[in-house]
């Protein structure tokens, strides 16, 4: 009977961690919702959706990223990126320049109607997470940091920001307080 209870009582504890764990997926998926809510509002009216917006921001960070590169980053197909990157050039948000370093590839770049743009929908992001982490104060920020990088370790996008946050550690930055 030791043997049963123990049992029963491990399965409990299992349960209850299944369910702590669903409750963060819940939170999760809410709160990405919330986040790209407002910018999925705001892209609406220039006849574009999450996608382009996606576009958008990799190509606000890393201008004169070529289309493979973009593809790595976006995780999805040719056939996939190719529409929405036509909608947005058609549009006037991005341009294509060919690589000087080779003929072969086609480097995209904003433009000046397309950096306005994603300023504008990164900015709505940038103040709402400002705003949360100094509502919560404290390490909140750091620790939410953390998570997201071990979320996003494994993405193949990743080897473009190495330098830009992955070798930044929020434990032992001096800098960080």
């Amino acid at each position: 009977m030791i043997v049963s209870t123990a049992k029963g009582e491990s399965e409990r504890l299992n349960h209850e961690d299944d369910n702590d764990l669903n409750e963060l997926l819940i939170l999760f998926y809410f709160g990405y919702r919330t986040f790209t809510e407002k910018p999925n509002q705001m892209i609406e009216k220039y006849g574009i959706q999450r996608v382009h917006h996606r576009i958008l921001f990799f190509i606000a960070r890393i201008p004169g990223i070529t289309v493979n590169e973009l593809l790595t980053v976006l995780e999805v197909t040719k056939q996939a990126l190719n529409q929405p990157l036509r909608q947005l050039t058609e549009k006037g948000f991005i341009l294509h320049k060919t690589a000087e370093y080779d003929k072969r590839y086609k480097q995209l770049y904003l433009t000046d109607r397309g950096l306005n743009l994603e300023k504008e929908l990164s900015k709505v992001q940038q103040e709402q997470m400002k705003t949360i982490f100094t509502k919560l104060g404290g390490n909140h920020r750091e620790a939410w940091v953390d998570v997201m990088k071990e979320l996003s370790s494994v993405r193949p996008g990743q080897k473009f920001f190495k330098d830009l946050f992955l070798t930044k550690t929020t434990k032992t930055n001096p800098n960080n307080k």
